[in-house]
């Protein structure tokens, strides 16, 4: 299934449906497997309520979430009522029933090796769910506290019929939940949803602020109040509209080794310790769908979905760091390990100020650890335009900054220490003032007007090449 898969997204291809997967001993399942929703730039985008092109406008919403200003006057209160509206629309709705409650398996009736969990690499350690969306809750937090919730999208191993272990990082919000409980060695009540409506999923994969609800701010997504019912066993609200939730207790103490498994990466991460969660209870709709994905070296869903982000990501940089004028995470590099920035560059010393503003400005870019900086005229998506401004704006004794002793992903094999490497800036812009003791060259550009003669007498001419 994933050879398929990845074979049908590397042409870009539909929405792919295993009618009746194989869970051992030839034994088939009754859930079908849905892959490859998010194949493409314009499926995420619709996941996300809009087109491609409105992809700008959800980007200046999210840093206006970041950093909101008071509106301006009536005028200004009105050219804003979209985004009020759609802010307005996160309060979820509670609901006594729901969909995915039509089946509810509790106790021994749980039999987690039903459903069609894929394991997915010839080397991973069994099967592996990847597009959970695990909802937690701090200690202190009541169960209808939706706003103190975390929903995120981790990795999670099937260990036997009613196990499973959670692996979230440290620095993620179902980690420092957990955290909260284990300080007071009390276990952890936990929701695992499957089949998320693809505004929860991707909610909970966006780098929102602290302060907003992944849950509720898939409401302003869809721009229709979140519909959220009592968990069965545990004390958690969960999506009333999604395929399937695991609902159980994640141990203070009990961990299991997780792993080894594929990662983004392309190579396969070494089994470390994480916590074990025991399901206490199994809920679905009548005739369940298991949405399901894998993680490799790029291509695979994940990337496609940090394309996205990139361009949602923008606005909010910009706000922070104005002088930025575009950003590329190369999806090759991991979607997050190498950034190329486009600045407006106006004194000396610019390109170096705004690689280390960028470097600290969100907890994702702590992992970048390479960024190349090239001026406004590049486009910073062109690796052609890159390797002509290294190769020609660029000097390797004064242009590359070194950083020691930074943190990193862990999975990265190339560092020196797990979760500790270096970190290199590369200023590739035009040098100025104090930054170089020669004439700078004068870069060649067509005229407009010979420009535009070209292109009309090609179009009279050759019109096959401007199809």
């Amino acid at each position: 299934m994933t050879a398929v898969h990845r074979a049908v997204l590397e042409a870009q291809g539909p929405v792919l449906q295993f009618d009746q997967p194989v869970i051992g001993q030839g034994r088939r399942s009754d859930i079908p497997v849905v892959v490859n929703l998010f194949g493409t730039t314009e499926r995420v985008a619709a996941g996300l309520g809009v087109s491609t092109d409105g992809l700008s406008e959800l980007g200046v919403f999210l840093a206006a979430l970041r950093s909101p200003n008071p509106p301006d006057g009536l005028r200004d209160a009105l050219s804003r009522w979209p985004m009020l509206k759609a802010a307005l629309a996160t309060r979820p709705k509670v609901v006594k029933s729901a969909p995915v409650q039509s089946v509810v398996h509790t106790g021994d009736d749980v039999e987690l090796a039903a459903l069609p969990v894929q394991t997915h690499w010839p080397g991973d350690a069994g099967p592996l769910i990847t597009w959970p969306v695990v909802v937690t809750r701090p200690f202190a937090g009541e169960p209808d506290a939706v706003n103190s919730y975390n929903a995120g999208v981790y990795r999670v191993q099937v260990l036997d019929q009613d196990r499973l272990i959670m692996r979230w990082l440290p620095h993620r919000g179902g980690a420092a939940h957990h955290r909260s409980w284990a300080r007071r060695n009390e276990k952890m009540p936990v929701a695992i949803v499957l089949g998320a409506n693809p505004a929860t999923l991707l909610s909970a994969a966006l780098p929102l602020p602290e302060t907003v609800s992944e849950l509720t701010f898939a409401g302003a997504l869809n721009g229709t109040r979140p519909k959220l019912v009592p968990a069965k066993t545990v004390p958690l609200l969960v999506p009333a509209d999604a395929e399937i939730v695991l609902e159980g207790w994640v141990s203070p103490k009990e961990t299991a080794p997780e792993g080894p498994f594929g990662d983004h990466t392309g190579y396969y991460n070494p089994a470390e310790p994480f916590p074990v969660m025991h399901v206490s209870a199994v809920t679905h709709r009548e005739a369940p769908l298991y949405l399901s994905t894998y993680t490799g070296r790029p291509p695979d869903e994940p990337t496609i979905i940090g394309e996205v982000f990139n361009r949602l990501a923008l606005p909010t940089i910009q706000a922070q760091i104005p002088e930025i004028h575009d950003l590329w995470l190369p999806p090759a590099a991991c979607s997050y390990r190498i950034a190329v920035i486009s600045i407006d560059k106006r004194y000396p010393g610019q390109a170096r100020r705004v690689m280390m503003a960028l470097w600290g400005m969100l907890p994702q870019f702590s992992y970048t650890k390479m960024i190349v900086a090239v001026d406004s005229d590049i486009d910073p998506r062109n690796w052609d335009d890159i390797a002509w401004a290294l190769a020609t704006r660029m000097d390797p004794t004064r242009d590359v900054m070194m950083l020691e002793n930074t943190p990193m992903d862990y999975l990265d094999f190339a560092s020196p220490q797990p979760g500790l490497a270096g970190k290199m800036g590369i200023d590739a812009t035009t040098k100025i003032g104090s930054e170089t003791s020669r004439d700078w060259g004068e870069v060649m550009y067509t005229s407009d007007v010979d420009r535009d003669f070209a292109t009309d007498l090609l179009d009279r001419l050759f019109p096959e090449l401007s199809r």
